[in-house]
């Protein structure tokens, strides 16, 4: 072993050390960087998510990471690419606009149905319904208004129309499997 090649492999273990990665002893390339979240990559995370007034809608923290594959439109476009670069260990707090979440709320997404297509218990306000639209796809309308004759449903995703906050944390990035790699 040379000086050179000892003098690098004890920069590498100081880096490491550092930046609490792990290493196997080996040929380092020059210029070589911590690997990072970008299309393709397995991407294991934490999250929080919060909406303005701050109160928790859905977290992860102390359970199950969410595991996802970068670029596969797997989560919304606004969180997908704020994700982009980030590196094991890392945290950083991701604020999402609506256009970049679950859309803008849709006004033509609001629909009547006749009231005898609702179950008599359903025809409450407040009320998420279960069913699913002609393509086969599960929706979930809320009863906004019961009239005499219909009730109004609104087919918006909860969230749309809602600036999301997420604190996040990436907890592993590894290359994507074959299987991962050959969906759809």
């Amino acid at each position: 072993m040379t000086v050179q090649l000892l003098t690098r492999v004890v920069c590498s273990s100081m880096l490491v050390l550092a930046t609490s990665y792990s290493f196997v002893l080996g040929e380092v390339p020059e210029g070589a960087s911590p690997i990072t979240v970008s299309d393709g990559k397995s991407i294991s995370m934490e999250y929080t998510l919060t909406l303005e007034d701050k109160k928790v809608l859905d977290t992860n923290v102390g359970g199950e990471p969410m595991n996802f594959t970068q670029g596969s439109h797997q989560i919304i476009p606004g969180l997908e690419s704020a994700l982009e670069g980030m590196k094991v260990g890392e945290s950083k707090q991701v604020t999402v606009d609506p256009e970049q979440g679950y859309g803008p709320v849709n006004p033509e997404a609001v629909q009547e149905v006749p009231i005898e297509n609702i179950p008599p218990d359903a025809r409450k306000v407040g009320v998420r319904l279960q069913g699913q639209d002609a393509q086969g796809r599960m929706v979930h309308p809320l009863v906004t208004e019961v009239k005499e004759q219909v009730v109004m449903l609104d087919f918006n995703h909860p969230l749309a129309g809602k600036k999301l906050y997420f604190d996040v944390k990436i907890l592993d990035i590894q290359a994507a499997s074959t299987s991962e790699e050959s969906k759809p």
